[in-house]
């Protein structure tokens, strides 16, 4: 099932931060509450890891039973454990190292010195496996139902590590890929699949900064998710996009409502 995406356009990057933490941590609380535990899908980069420093710095993040939230990640670059360009060596940094997580909650994508060497392949394999052990018979399909599922638009419009026109974007059954031959560097990555996005309830696309104006433009104005993957990202009950006001410069008016403080 698809869901119409909806918009939010802030002011600049520094207010769309703060808003989708206060977001996130309201969307988790209430899961919490609801289930007892929370599931989140991380994004790395620019802007996902700038919501995660400011829902460090946020005093509501001691709303969150931290023992209790399951964290996943949307791809990650497939290099050496602790590399400093890896997801989930920033994601530590900007919050995990901060907050009572508990380690088995933590599902790191596998490290291209781990268990499985530098085969992509069997490291996207052992991810794929853990997800659907995570995944209970309430969930639709090999992933768990996460609560929120958040990905950064690249200017090319990839989200996760899902660019166009590569083979990755194409898969309609595995959860998660190896991807060869990235654009941008490193080459070789680790990511989940549109299937494993759309199993999400809410999907969350985070676009600042003019650089992402015209992705976010093509994303939302029709286009198909092989030449614009993140056309393809939307979740089973929301699908929603957060914007600064320069990602959001090239939208027609008529899509989104006015900038929210």
């Amino acid at each position: 099932m698809s869901t119409a995406p909806q918009l939010v356009v802030h002011r600049d990057k520094e207010l769309m931060a703060q808003a989708a933490a206060a977001r996130l941590i309201t969307r988790i609380v209430d899961a919490q509450s609801s289930r007892g535990e929370a599931s989140i899908v991380l994004t790395g980069g620019r802007n996902g890891n700038g919501l995660l420093a400011a829902l460090a710095a946020a005093p509501a993040r001691d709303a969150i039973d931290w023992s209790r939230l399951d964290l996943w990640w949307g791809d990650e670059r497939f290099l050496p454990e602790g590399d400093p360009d890896r997801n989930v060596t920033q994601a530590r940094e900007a919050l995990l190292d901060a907050v009572p997580l508990d380690p088995k909650c933590v599902h790191a994508m596998p490290a291209s010195d781990g268990p499985h060497g530098t085969d992509v392949e069997a490291a996207a394999a052992a991810y794929a496996a853990e997800l659907a052990a995570a995944a209970g018979p309430e969930d639709h399909g090999p992933v768990p139902s996460f609560d929120v599922l958040m990905l950064g638009v690249g200017p090319d419009t990839h989200v996760a590590s899902l660019f166009p026109e590569l083979p990755a974007v194409r898969e309609t059954e595995r959860t998660v890929v190896g991807v060869h031959g990235a654009p941008k560097p490193p080459p070789t990555r680790v990511t989940l699949t549109l299937p494993a996005i759309r199993a999400a309830r809410e999907v969350w696309l985070l676009a600042a900064g003019e650089d992402k104006a015209e992705a976010a433009a093509i994303a939302l104005s029709g286009a198909g998710e092989i030449q614009a993957p993140a056309a393809g990202a939307h979740g089973r009950t929301r699908t929603l996009w957060l914007l600064d006001a320069a990602a959001a410069s090239q939208l027609p008016r008529e899509l989104y409502p006015p900038a929210t403080p």
